[in-house]
């Protein structure tokens, strides 16, 4: 492994004399994340971000050509990649928990128990089901095409969840709707039709997108997915 896992428990023990590989002095000090122009899973985390009115440092990653600094601070190269002070985070996921969790306010979980835990599960469903089939779409190939089909039939089959409430199963924005938001703004660019029956899903979509912190959102390239 390029990076031990006490390195990355502890943050990669990085040195002053390191800085021409890694981060600025500023930047130490200051929320970093390093993000991708168009990927739904680094969306996810800026949504989580302007949900949070958190001021960070973007670092824009070209996924063909990232930047020498990422693979020191991250032994997989990936994004999103979130940097806080000494501490390196890469999974999203963990990453979203973590500043919800940082940031408590506003929360982006329910506070008891039995809510938060049924919330966990429908973001694990998200990620398992939906976020799979985007990366299979985007990866393109043979599988591509089933994969949207996949997609547009999963989410017409679960159209009641989007009527439940306000935002994705809960009165309040949360978590869930940082991991599906990103998914349903890029269902015209990934070819996925919804049909009519689906209309839950659209009004869904439209209600977040319509929100100034789901513009804050998006990185340029984003805004032209549904130009």
């Amino acid at each position: 492994m390029r990076n031990t896992l006490d390195r990355v428990v502890s943050g990669g023990n990085r040195d002053a004399g390191e800085a021409s590989m890694g981060l600025s002095q500023r930047s130490r000090t200051v929320l970093t994340l390093y993000s991708a122009k168009d990927c739904v899973h680094c969306h996810r985390v800026r949504m989580a971000l302007a949900a949070k009115g958190v001021t960070y440092d973007h670092v824009p990653v070209d996924l063909d050509a990232p930047p020498e600094d990422l693979l020191d601070l991250n032994p997989y190269n990936s994004v999103p990649t979130l940097v806080d002070r000494d501490l390196v985070l890469y999974d999203t996921s963990v990453i979203c928990e973590y500043l919800d969790e940082r940031y408590p306010h506003p929360p982006l979980m329910p506070v008891d128990p039995l809510s938060r835990a049924r919330l966990r599960l429908a973001i694990v469903r998200i990620e398992n089901d939906w976020l799979t089939l985007v990366d299979q779409i985007e990866a393109g190939g043979k599988e591509a095409d089933a994969a949207r089909k996949a997609l547009r039939d999963d989410l017409t089959r679960n159209t009641q969840a989007f009527k439940a409430s306000r935002f994705f199963l809960s009165p309040d924005i949360s978590l869930a709707d940082c991991a599906l938001a990103p998914l349903i703004w890029r269902l015209d660019a990934l070819g996925v039709q919804l049909p009519r029956e689906a209309q839950p899903v659209i009004d869904y979509g439209e209600r977040i997108f319509r929100s100034q912190g789901f513009a804050r959102s998006l990185t340029p390239d984003e805004r032209l997915l549904r130009a």
